[in-house]
């Protein structure tokens, strides 16, 4: 906020916290199917497909309020096949064949070649036990935006359609904003036309 100084004014501010082994309130670890090492930057960095905006990224962020009670009334069972992974183990539960698909499943998208794309999460938990508010503030980086656009569509509307994602019986977003992060040296270019 120093560097920005009156340029900027904040518009939402939501304090989140680690917890424990990067589970969220519902219990689950998060961001598991990250990319790692050098796919962090094939995966979240726009490249030479879009020259004049290389080295930027997409970002996606959304809060989400979760109802904690009807969630933690649901048997274990139930919750892990909504998440699609186990609950202690972490390890992830086979892809259902037909019908409902779990939350892990519909956030995975498989392109026409068959190559998964990925994006990186950093959802973050957080509570305001005075306001009965606990929820995941999502922040979602991507290299295509289109592939984070997907992974909403088939959570909210399903694959196939009316099939939604059963992760949104119990979690609800709130807010919601696509951004693009320039990469510094298109800023720097931004500047200097500004100046001239």
């Amino acid at each position: 906020m120093d560097q920005l100084g009156s340029s900027v004014t904040v518009a939402d501010e939501v304090a989140c916290f680690r917890y424990f082994d990067s589970r969220d309130l519902l219990g689950f670890v998060d961001g598991t199917a990250n990319p790692t090492g050098h796919e962090i930057g094939a995966s979240t960095l726009v490249g030479s497909e879009d020259q004049e905006f290389a080295g930027g990224s997409y970002v996606v962020v959304q809060m989400y309020l979760h109802q904690m009670q009807p969630w933690a009334r649901l048997p274990e069972d139930q919750q892990e096949q909504i998440i699609g992974r186990e609950i202690v183990s972490n390890i992830e539960l086979p892809d259902a064949t037909s019908g409902q698909k779990s939350h892990k499943t519909l956030a995975t998208i498989v392109g026409a070649d068959g190559t998964e794309h990925d994006i990186l999460r950093d959802n973050m938990p957080f509570g305001r036990p005075g306001q009965g508010e606990y929820g995941t503030y999502f922040i979602g980086y991507s290299r295509h935006l289109c592939v984070t656009q997907k992974m909403l569509k088939r959570m909210f509307l399903g694959d196939p359609p009316g099939m939604n994602d059963r992760l949104l019986d119990f979690s609800t977003a709130h807010t919601g904003a696509v951004f693009f992060a320039s990469a510094p040296r298109t800023l720097s270019e931004l500047v200097q036309a500004v100046q001239a």
